[in-house]
């Protein structure tokens, strides 16, 4: 028996207009080198209209992929609307990756335009040469006069916006691309991720249930993470779907920027990557950042000791979250189930330092290595975490896929895991990072958030070096907050009652950072390499 329901497609489309009719007066706030700038729905929909318009007059195809080289600004939405609305696919450049990785993602995408904001030209403008399908270099003035390259390709964005006239927005096929965004590259090449109108919806309805975000019209919402990273999480299609209130922070990701920011705008939502909270919470001090409700973070393990000290001292702790670029990226919240009522603050930390139950649509498992054997959610069994849903990738762009989907259909994450009986899912390392001493693995996560624990640590990434016994042992890198001292004694002291004594580290090295990815993760790539023929003490 067929439904009696109406098949009508779910698009960016019914976002956008859903947004520019409802929430013509809400505002769009995007902070630039000449202080800030605001604009409502109503102006930007009609901004966004004419934009697709003006795509129609550069002659992009029809699916042509429209990149972006940009910070988080109200231009910067434009395209994330007027790209997929229009029928093509906006494909969103990290700012952040070598220079021959973005050569390859722009030439593997096959981009036909570049819209790059003015104060980024310098960084992307020797790339131009090498960009074989670009046909358009769009710069987008926000107030930082660069000088421009002698590239015949390039034109001002008010330039051509200036006589734009709208262009058609529709789309009917929601199985339709509409973005894509590569992985970070820390393995080979990175790897492209395509979403569809209908995968983006979705996600996007999911940002606004409770057991998300529950992102609504009364928020002020301020996305710090990227607009390059995995769609900003998702957040400004969110927004526009609920109309909540957007705050753009542009170039301006200093601490105190962003502190800044969260109390002269009301913010109620924000979210980013730890690296950016330890950053900012020391700035929060004498604020009044009362409206804020909820800070989600994610990107990387959240130390559940930087997520005690916003509890403590803003008090609301960050919002655990997980994903990856493979996943839209929402996979799991960590919202603290009714079970916990009543449940003593130690107890709640612990809860609140695991990656949370999967989002509504999303489905998780863990399996034995290597195989489809399900393992039991006893907290106790780890093995590879495999998800899937209606936003979840199911193959690559233009490249094999064949070992990262399982013949059955699960996407498999690369993170190994537990799940307990609540569906609490509980990172225990990637599965490149884990170490390997004497055939028994040793989390590097755990051993990182206990020394991040220790009130003199800053950072700390933990990496396996060899050793000829063991085969591997942990070496742990530590960097130490300003004027703050510590020994490695004292440092091995601090874990001793919190570790298996197997567990501790070999050695502890001090240095000034620990490298970074584009996406503010830790790179335990950058590490290993720096660390390579370590020779531990007595190893």
């Amino acid at each position: 028996m067929q439904g009696l329901i109406q098949d009508h497609p779910l698009t960016l489309v019914s976002i956008f207009e859903r947004g520019e009719r409802l929430f013509a007066d809400k505002q769009i706030v995007t902070v630039t080198a000449d202080g800030k700038t605001r604009t409502t729905y109503g102006e930007w929909a009609q901004r966004t209209r004419r934009l697709a318009g003006a795509l129609d007059r550069l002659s992009i195809s029809a699916d042509g992929r429209v990149a972006t080289f940009a910070w988080n600004t109200a231009r910067h939405l434009e395209l994330y609307f007027a790209a997929p609305c229009s029928g093509r696919v906006l494909h969103t450049l990290n700012i952040r990756l070598f220079p021959d990785q973005l050569t390859y993602i722009a030439n593997h995408a096959e981009d036909e335009v570049v819209f790059v904001d003015r104060s980024l030209v310098g960084v992307l403008a020797p790339l131009l040469p090498t960009f074989e399908t670009v046909r358009h270099v769009v710069v987008m003035d926000d107030g930082v006069p660069t000088p421009l390259p002698d590239d015949p390709r390039i034109v001002g964005y008010d330039e051509l916006m200036a006589d734009a006239t709208p262009g058609r927005l529709r789309v009917d096929d929601e199985r339709q691309a509409a973005a894509m965004c590569y992985t970070s590259g820390t393995t080979g090449h990175p790897k492209g991720v395509v979403y569809t109108h209908r995968s983006t919806y979705l996600h996007s309805v999911a940002v606004t249930t409770a057991a998300v975000l529950a992102l609504a019209e009364q928020d002020v919402a301020l996305p710090v993470v990227p607009m390059f990273h995995a769609n900003a999480w998702g957040l400004p299609y969110a927004a526009v779907l609920a109309g909540a209130t957007l705050v753009m922070p542009g170039p301006d990701l200093s601490p105190r920027g962003l502190a800044g920011l969260i109390e002269s705008e009301r913010v109620t939502v924000a979210g980013g990557v730890p690296i950016i909270w330890m950053g900012v919470l020391p700035e929060l001090a004498g604020r009044d950042v009362s409206a804020l409700r909820a800070i989600l973070c994610g990107g990387s393990a959240v130390p559940p000791a930087l997520s005690e000290a916003y509890r403590e001292k803003v008090g609301i702790p960050l919002l655990h979250a997980w994903g990856m670029t493979e996943t839209s990226p929402l996979g799991s919240v960590c919202h603290v189930r009714s079970a916990y009522a009543g449940a003593d603050e130690e107890t709640l930390a612990e809860v609140r330092s695991r990656q949370g139950i999967p989002a509504p649509g999303v489905e998780c498992r863990i399996v034995e290595p290597g195989t489809s054997t399900e393992l039991p959610w006893d907290d106790k069994a780890t093995g590879e975490l495999q998800v899937r849903g209606p936003w979840i990738a199911s193959s690559y762009y233009r490249m094999d896929s064949s070992d990262s989907i399982t013949e059955d259909g699960w996407l498999r994450t690369g993170d190994v895991a537990a799940i307990d009986p609540l569906g609490y899912i509980r990172l225990v390392d990637r599965t490149k990072d884990l170490v390997k001493s004497g055939g028994e693995w040793i989390s590097s996560v755990e051993l990182e958030n206990h020394l991040m624990a220790h009130p003199a640590v800053a950072e700390a990434a933990v990496i396996a070096v060899p050793h000829a016994r063991w085969s591997e042992r942990p070496l742990a890198t530590v960097v130490l907050k300003p004027d703050a001292t510590a020994t490695k004694e004292e440092l091995l002291d601090f874990l001793r009652p919190r570790v298996s004594k197997w567990w501790l580290p070999d050695d502890v090295v001090f240095i000034d950072e620990v490298p970074k990815t584009s996406v503010g993760k830790f790179s335990k790539k950058d590490l290993r390499s720096r660390f390579a023929g370590y020779r531990l003490p007595d190893s």
